[in-house]
């Protein structure tokens, strides 16, 4: 019975092991997704007040824009046509994407009105390149979102990158 219960607890042990694995990769999986999922949605609602914006006062690499709405924009708030994005830094090579209404808040972060969008950001200089209208061209704003739970290792990095439009500026 000494044998028996000896190779019972080796097996119990494995098994043990095991499960303890799996919950931590499915947790690390969970971490991941909610990471990558909130930066698609933050890059959606970024692109879509771009799209509707008259202009965007920056000079990247940067980590904050204030974008002019038109009142015609969804998002504009009655009598206040700017919005700014900016990026906190959290910890070490860990940054969170915010959007405030109005002007460029003092700090950005968890300051009133303030709603972050996309946590776990491996740069704070989101916004790579604008580029004036002109030649008959629109002005255009690069935004480039890497995720990663896990900097250190850059197979896990998961990078959004966009050139949007501001189908509201005026052509040169």
């Amino acid at each position: 019975t000494v044998v028996a219960l000896a190779i019972l607890g080796v097996i119990l042990a494995a098994l043990t092991q095991l499960l303890v694995g799996a919950t931590t990769a499915q947790a690390d999986m969970s971490k991941r997704f909610d990471a990558q999922q909130n930066a698609r949605i933050a890059l959606d609602k970024l692109r879509r007040e771009i799209h509707c914006a008259n202009a965007v006062a920056a000079a990247p690499p940067a980590s904050s824009i204030t974008v002019t709405l038109g009142s015609y924009c969804p998002t504009a708030s009655s009598g206040q046509p700017l919005v700014t994005w900016c990026t906190q830094t959290v910890a070490t090579n860990r940054h969170a994407l915010w959007r405030y209404p109005g002007s460029t808040p003092a700090s950005c972060g968890v300051t009133a009105g303030g709603v972050r969008w996309a946590d776990y950001l491996t740069t704070g200089s989101v916004f790579t390149a604008y580029s004036g209208a002109g030649s008959g061209s629109l002005a255009k704003l690069t935004v480039v979102l890497p995720v990663d739970l896990t900097p250190n290792d850059a197979k896990q990095r998961y990078t959004l990158s966009d050139d949007i439009a501001l189908r509201n500026s005026g052509r040169s």
